[in-house]
C-alpha cells in the first residue's frame, strides 16, 4: 500500500514518482487511443460507444460469481446471529454502499441499523467532494468504533482502484475485530483484496472517459451491492415466490403495491387482500399466511416467527 499522506504544493518528486506509478498500472486509470476522437462523433454515435462499453460490466460481475455467492452466505451467517452489514467507501464507491444501505428499509422492511453506509468526509461527502477523506487511513476505523463492531458483523469495503487507504485502514481494523471482510474492486490484486477475507474483483478496464471510475466500476459496485443484500433477504426470507413480502408501506404507492402483492399471492379480491392486511396490522407476509392457512394473527405471528420469518415454511407449518 503506498504512503497515505496527501499531497500537497510540498510533496517531494520521489512520492509524486510512486503515486504516478501505482496509478500507470490500474486498469480502471488506462485510457486508449480509439477515444481519442470522442468531441468530434455524433450523440447517436457517443451512445453507442457508451453503451457497447456498459455492457461489458456484466459479463466481468459474472466471472467473480462463486466470490459474490461466497460473501453473500458469510454475510447471511451473520445476519441470521443478530449481525450488520456495514458499507465503508470514498466518493462514488461511498455513495454507493451508502445508497445501498439506505434502499434496504423500504424495500426488505429491516431495521436501518442492519445495513449501514460509511462514507469518508461523513454526510457531507455525499453530495459534495470532501478534500483528502479518502486519504485518511484511520478515519473509517473510528467510525466502525463508534458502531462498536464486532465478530458478528459483515464489513465490506468498496474502492474502484482498491487502493483507497481509508477502505484499506477500515478492512484491516475489521478483520482485526473478527468481523467478516469482504473487498469489492475493479482491479486486480487489489490492496483492498489483500485486506479482506473475500475479494471480489471485477475487472472493468479503462473507463468510456479516463479518470471517471463513477462509469463502468461504479456500474458494476451497484450490480454487486446490489447482489450482497438481495439475494441475502431472499436467504433470510424477505421475499417469497419471487416477490417481496416484507416492504413497509410508507406511502400510497407502497401501500397499493401491499393490496396487489397480497391479492395476486393469495388469489383474492382486493377487498378481501384489504381486510387481511388491516388484521396483519399492514405485514404483507403476516396477511398471507393467515389467507393461505386459515389462522387467526396470533397463531400465525407465532408460526411465522418460529418459521425465522420464512413465509413458506410457515405455510407448511400450519398446514
Amino acid at each position: 500500500m503506498l504512503n497515505d499522506t496527501p499531497l500537497n504544493d510540498d510533496t517531494d518528486s520521489s512520492r509524486l514518482a510512486e503515486l504516478l506509478e501505482v496509478l500507470s498500472g490500474l486498469g480502471t486509470e488506462a485510457s486508449t487511443t480509439e477515444r481519442g476522437d470522442l468531441d468530434l462523433l455524433e450523440t447517436a454515435e457517443l451512445v453507442r460507444r457508451m453503451n457497447a462499453e456498459d455492457q461489458r460490466v456484466p459479463i466481468a460481475v459474472a466471472e467473480r460469481a462463486d466470490d459474490i455467492a461466497q460473501a453473500v452466505d458469510g454475510i447471511t451467517e451473520r445476519f441470521r446471529r443478530g449481525g450488520r452489514l456495514i458499507y465503508i467507501g470514498a466518493g462514488t464507491a461511498g455513495r454507493v454502499g451508502v445508497l445501498d444501505a439506505s434502499e434496504c428499509p423500504p424495500t426488505f422492511g429491516t431495521d436501518p441499523s442492519m445495513v449501514v453506509g460509511l462514507i469518508a468526509g461523513g454526510e457531507t461527502a455525499i453530495r459534495a467532494a470532501v478534500e483528502n477523506a479518502e486519504d485518511d487511513a484511520d478515519a473509517a476505523e473510528t467510525s466502525l468504533r463508534e458502531l462498536d463492531l464486532n465478530p458478528r458483523d459483515t464489513v465490506v469495503g468498496i474502492s474502484a482502484s482498491g487502493r483507497t487507504p481509508y477502505v484499506v485502514g477500515g478492512l484491516e481494523y475489521a478483520r482485526g475485530v473478527g468481523a467478516l471482510t469482504v473487498a469489492i474492486a475493479s482491479n486486480s490484486d487489489s490492496d483492498i483484496g489483500a485486506a479482506a477475507e473475500i475479494a471480489i474483483e471485477v475487472v472493468t478496464g479503462p473507463e468510456f472517459i479516463s479518470g471517471s471510475t463513477r462509469l463502468k466500476a461504479g456500474t458494476a459496485q451497484k450490480l454487486v451491492v446490489n447482489m450482497l443484500t438481495t439475494l441475502s433477504m431472499i436467504k433470510l426470507g424477505k421475499t417469497y415466490r419471487g416477490v417481496m413480502v416484507d416492504l413497509l408501506a410508507t406511502n400510497e404507492k407502497l401501500h397499493a403495491r401491499s393490496v396487489r402483492t397480497v391479492s395476486q399471492l393469495a388469489g383474492v379480491g382486493v377487498d378481501e387482500a384489504s381486510t387481511a392486511l388491516r388484521t396483519a396490522d399492514g405485514s404483507v407476509k403476516l396477511a398471507l399466511l393467515i389467507l393461505a392457512s386459515g389462522a387467526d394473527a396470533e397463531r400465525a405471528k407465532v408460526a411465522l416467527a418460529a418459521a425465522d420469518g420464512i413465509l413458506r415454511e410457515a405455510i407448511v407449518a400450519l398446514s
